[in-house]
């Protein structure tokens, strides 16, 4: 369904470097039916898929740890995030694709994906759907030791935490990132650890 409230969308891309800055004009028609023109600039890195993999038995869940700069320069002080493993759809489905970043991040080979929601994390300046998943492992499904692929320099720590550590760590701020805190509760509503 269109927005008929916006029309004469031009497009000026200002950066192709890592990912790709656009800058959009375009007309929009205020409630009062005068119309105005608005300038946005929006940041397109493509879509992408997280997993929190539990394991209701041992009532632990895996995450990750790994430096992000875009944290370190906004005032984390080590750069250094725990997070769900998740990563860039790169052509893949939702589903195959963290399949794949699932064995590469963690090293758990996982068949079954729950997919539990879509949502847009800043959508005032970012144009990624991320796709959110929930997945059961045990021990047999590792495979591998984790870390992240090694020609995309990730040096990813891979956490095995108890469940009600990881809310803890929502609690006092030492898990601050959004995808980990909506998967958590999203377990945690749905009881399953």
């Amino acid at each position: 369904m269109k927005n008929g409230n916006i029309k004469n969308i031009k497009k000026e891309i200002l950066s192709d470097n890592w990912y790709t800055l656009n800058k959009y004009t375009f007309d929009y028609q205020k409630e009062d039916g005068t119309w105005e023109t608005q300038h946005r600039e929006a940041y397109d890195r493509g879509n992408g898929a997280a997993i929190l993999l539990y394991n209701k038995n041992k009532g632990t869940v895996i995450l990750t740890r790994q430096f992000r700069m875009p944290t370190y320069v906004n005032g984390n002080e080590d750069g250094m995030m725990v997070e769900v493993c998740a990563g860039l759809l790169d052509g893949d489905n939702p589903e195959d694709c963290i399949r794949k970043e699932t064995e590469e991040e963690t090293g758990f080979k996982i068949d079954n994906v729950q997919r539990v929601m879509e949502t847009y994390m800043s959508p005032g300046s970012v144009t990624e759907i991320l796709y959110l998943f929930v997945g059961a492992y045990e021990d047999r499904m590792r495979v591998g030791e984790g870390g992240g692929a090694a020609h995309e320099t990730e040096n990813i720590e891979v956490l095995e935490l108890k469940f009600e550590e990881a809310l803890k760590m929502v609690q006092t701020g030492e898990i601050n990132d959004a995808k980990t805190i909506l998967l958590l509760q999203w377990v945690q509503i749905n009881e399953l650890v």
